[in-house]
């Protein structure tokens, strides 16, 4: 591959990678998770754990390491969704 293609996939992966750095700060700091889809962080968190291994097995550090980057962080708003996604005692009723 061409240097230019290296640099356009590192450029991409830095980029999307540190996407996610706002959503983590933001959901840390509020601790409102209300609009995080648990379903959508699930799929996706196992989506970018997936990505890499393939990575692994490729042997391809730009993806291994954007994605290891990804993972955490992606795991860190799954778990700040299921740590304060329900009040303590509060249940939630349907239509609500």
């Amino acid at each position: 591959m061409p240097a230019w293609g290296e640099l356009v996939g590192s450029l991409a992966a830095m980029l999307t990678t540190l996407s996610f750095v706002p959503q983590v700060w933001h959901t840390w700091r509020t601790r409102d998770v209300s609009g995080i889809s648990l379903a959508m962080y699930g799929a996706f968190t196992l989506g970018v754990a997936l990505w890499l291994v393939y990575g692994w097995l490729l042997g391809a550090w730009p993806i291994i390491i954007a994605n290891a980057v990804t993972l955490s962080l992606a795991l860190s708003i799954l778990a700040m969704k299921l740590r304060y996604g329900r009040a303590p005692g509060k249940v939630q009723r349907r239509g609500q």
